[in-house]
């Protein structure tokens, strides 16, 4: 037969009470620091944070992959989308807006011409389309990229419209004759990002074969190709260029950003404090100072760091 089972004593010694000489530390709580609970087995509450937006835009109906706002009217904005359609809209202005139509794919870049008269836009169908920015209406159609636009930038004196493209080339055009201009070619991979410089002379495109290639615009001719140690080591994602013409600072997949004298084609610097993909670079106007981000995947949070890229000192901020 078996035994009786085994009962621990405290299981035997019925209710257990605590008394004054058992408090250890008293910690007093608001009632208003307390969550509300109306049972114990009710799901905690999703609490939406506030929306301090001034105005809601609700035309799309894809994800939002591009927005541009006008030099010229500081409430004109423009914004393209996974729905193959972009809009200008003006804040506070309800749901006024022109449709932007006729792409066959995602709207994936906008940019306003410095004169603020019109807006370039790019697709994955390989088309970059002019519109009025005053009425929304089509001015013209540029082709000739064999893939998707990756972006489009104007030049900063007229009405020259510069676009990378997947196929690993860089197109120019003159918008207002709908003509193509120059097309620059020798990266190895899509063109991820490109712009003029400030004073129009270069052009600067970056590329996922992890190269910076410096160009002047009017023969075409490739002047510095960056690459190699101690350059990026993984495809480019994003690039600025300073007010002055001079520096172009790249950031790239493999967490580093890079600065490049652009006369020379020298690295003269590089800031490594991010430890994942930069997204984007700003820099400041009126000081030398410059803003990189990435996302931090392993929790989903950004970190932003500032950068002083004359005296090189670095400011994280998270």
């Amino acid at each position: 037969m078996y035994g009786p089972a085994h009962h621990d004593e405290d299981e035997d010694q019925g209710d257990v009470f605590l008394d004054e000489n058992d408090v250890v530390q008293e910690i007093t709580v608001d009632d208003e620091d307390l969550p509300d609970v109306e049972g114990e087995d009710d799901d905690a509450e999703d609490f939406e944070e506030a929306d301090d937006s001034m105005h809601i835009f609700t035309g799309h109906t894809g994800e939002l992959y591009t927005v541009a706002c006008s030099p010229m009217d500081a409430r004109l904005v423009a914004t393209g989308g996974g729905d193959d359609k972009g809009f200008i809209w003006k804040i506070f202005d309800g749901d006024w807006a022109f449709e932007l139509g006729g792409h066959k794919d995602s709207v994936c870049s906008l940019d306003f011409s410095a004169d603020g008269q019109l807006l370039a836009s790019g697709s994955f169908d390989g088309l970059v389309k002019i519109w009025d920015a005053s009425s929304g209406d089509l001015k013209g159609t540029l082709e000739g990229p064999g893939g998707g636009i990756e972006w489009v930038r104007w030049h900063p004196r007229g009405h020259l419209v510069l676009a990378g493209s997947e196929d690993c080339t860089v197109w120019m055009w003159n918008a207002d004759r709908s003509a193509y201009l120059n097309m620059f070619s020798g990266h190895a991979s899509s063109v991820t990002c490109g712009n003029f410089t400030p004073d129009g002379k270069t052009i600067c495109t970056g590329s996922d074969d992890a190269t910076l290639r410096i160009w002047n615009p009017r023969s075409g001719e490739n002047t510095h190709v960056v690459r190699g140690h101690p350059y990026h080591t993984e495809g480019l994602t994003c690039l600025a260029i300073t007010s002055d013409s001079t520096l172009a600072l790249t950031g790239s997949k493999d967490s580093s950003v890079h600065i490049v004298n652009i006369t020379t084609g020298k690295v003269v610097s590089s800031l490594t404090s991010h430890t994942d993909s930069i997204e984007c670079i700003g820099l400041s106007l009126s000081s030398p100072w410059a803003a990189t981000a990435a996302w931090i995947i392993s929790s989903l949070s950004g970190i932003c760091s500032i950068h002083h890229h004359a005296a090189h000192v670095t400011m994280r901020m998270g």
